[in-house]
Formats: C-alpha cells, structure tokens, sequence
C-alpha cells in the first residue's frame, strides 16, 4: 500500500512538473511574443517621434517664413504707401504747372492776323504749321535747311517773305518775335562742327538766320529776338537709332509788343494781350512743342 501510495505521490508529483512545465513554456512564448511586439512599436514610435520632430521643424520653418512674409508684405505696403504719396505729390506738382500755364494768358491773336496765319499755313502745308492758341507758327528744319547748314532755303524764303507781307501790314505790325530754333538728339557731324560746333549752337544760328531773313524782308530788327533750345526741348520723343523729323524745328511766337506797349486787340476781347516780356520770368512763353 504504501509502495502505491508511494508511486501515486510520485506520479502526481511528476505531472505537476510536467504541467508546470507546460505552463512556463507557454509563458516564455508570450513574452518572446511580447518583446518582439514591444520592439517594433518602439521602434514604430521612434519613428512616429522622428516624424513629429520633423513636423515641427517644418512647422517652426514655416511659421517663420510666414513671419518673414509678413514683414516683407509690410514693408511693401509701406514703400507702397511712400510711392503713392510722392506721386500724389508729382501730381499736385504737375496739376500746379498746369495751372501756371493757363494762367500765362496766351490770347488768341488778332482776328485778321490769325486769319492770314492760318491761310499762310494752309499754302505750305509741308512746311508751315500753326497753334492759333499759342500765336506760334512751325517750319520744319528739313524743308527750311539743307542738313547740319543754316543757310535757309529759296523754297522757304519764298514762305518766309509771305509771313513778312503779313507782319508788317495792319494789326500784325503791332507784334514781337520770338524765334527759337530746335534739333534732334543726334551729335553733330564732324563738318558741321567746324561751323556749328553743337546743336545748340546749329539750333540758334538756324534761329539768327529765320529772324535775318524776315529783317532782310523788312520786318523791324529791334522787334525779333532769337534764341536756340538744341536738343533740349523735343517736341516729341527722339528715335533711339536716329535722328527724328518733328524736333528739327524753328518756332516763331508772336507775342505783345513791349518797346511801344500798343498791342494789338485780341481777338473777341478788349485788352490786348499779356504783356508776357514784363512780367515775371514763370510768364515767358515757352517755345517747347
């Protein structure tokens, strides 16, 4: 009995070393498992970690690019807002000139001298244009002058000795001269120079040479004044390969006689003319265009 006894103790004994067997195996496969999921998660959260520090590195890039934008944008806006102002300014500065040369008091010429102006014009269109408003006729240089000379032409004295039938008779004989002379932009040729050594100096010969030729045809010399801009006053923008037709130009302005002060009536008013030689140098005419 006790032999059996015996065997049965050691037999439970040993089956409850087995199961604990068992039981530990199965324990130890559970936590292998485990310990392999723990490192890929850990290693799946570094990573997730990795990437949320990229993010906010990017996010912390961004934000301060934003900041950098923003600071740009103001500082635009603010050389916006300096820009406006001075072109506001240019305006006002502009609309002020603008408001000065109306003020100038360019009248209309006499009824029958700008009747006879305008008729001279249409005979030589070619030659001759005139701005009734501004009491200005315009030959072209071209037709007036051989190239880089100041010698005028037969064709235009033949233009210019009407004009001097019409200054010295009636109304117009009460008028001064102003005749300003103009050229393109282009350097004068080295044969030119030798008599005419800038265009300032050919636009003024070319002026000395319009007012000898009216004087020649009797016009009074103390009544024209001559004068020569050159280059300077275009009346339209100069070609950048070349030379350009329209700046190449001698101007006559008839304005108020100021030696005798018996200016003649303009037309529809009763005054005469702006006495622009007296007044202050702002009123000069300006023979620009």
């Amino acid at each position: 009995m006790l032999k059996r006894s015996t065997r049965g103790v050691v037999l439970a004994a040993g089956l409850l070393v087995g199961l604990g067997g068992l039981g530990g195996c199965s324990t130890t496969a559970e936590n292998s498992r485990l310990g392999d999921s723990n490192k890929v998660l850990t290693a799946r959260n570094q990573e997730l970690q990795a990437a949320l520090d990229d993010c906010r590195r990017t996010n912390a890039a961004m934000s301060g690019s934003g900041d950098s934008r923003s600071a740009t944008i103001t500082t635009l806006q603010t050389r916006n807002g300096e820009l406006q102002r001075l072109v506001d300014a240019q305006a006002a500065t502009i609309a002020e000139f603008e408001g000065r040369i109306a003020g100038l008091g360019f009248s209309p010429l006499d009824a029958t001298t700008d009747r006879r102006l305008q008729q001279l014009a249409a005979q030589n269109p070619n030659l001759v244009t005139y701005d009734s408003q501004r009491g200005m006729l315009r030959f072209s240089s071209d037709l007036t002058f051989d190239s880089g000379s100041d010698v005028v032409k037969p064709s235009a004295q033949q233009s210019l000795a009407a004009l001097a039938s019409v200054l010295k008779s009636g109304e117009a004989s009460g008028y001064e001269l102003i005749v300003v002379g103009h050229t393109d932009n282009q350097r004068v040729s080295s044969g030119t120079a030798q008599r005419h050594p800038t265009n300032m100096h050919l636009s003024a010969h070319r002026a000395i040479s319009v007012r000898n030729a009216l004087v020649g045809m009797g016009v009074q010399a103390a009544k024209i004044q001559a004068a020569g801009w050159g280059e300077f006053r275009p009346a339209v923008a100069n070609n950048a390969g070349g030379g350009t037709a329209q700046n190449r130009r001698v101007e006559i302005f008839l304005v108020a006689d100021t030696g005798s002060g018996n200016a003649p009536a303009a037309a529809g008013g009763s005054g005469g003319m702006v006495d622009v030689n007296r007044a202050t140098p702002s009123r000069q005419p300006d023979p620009t265009k």
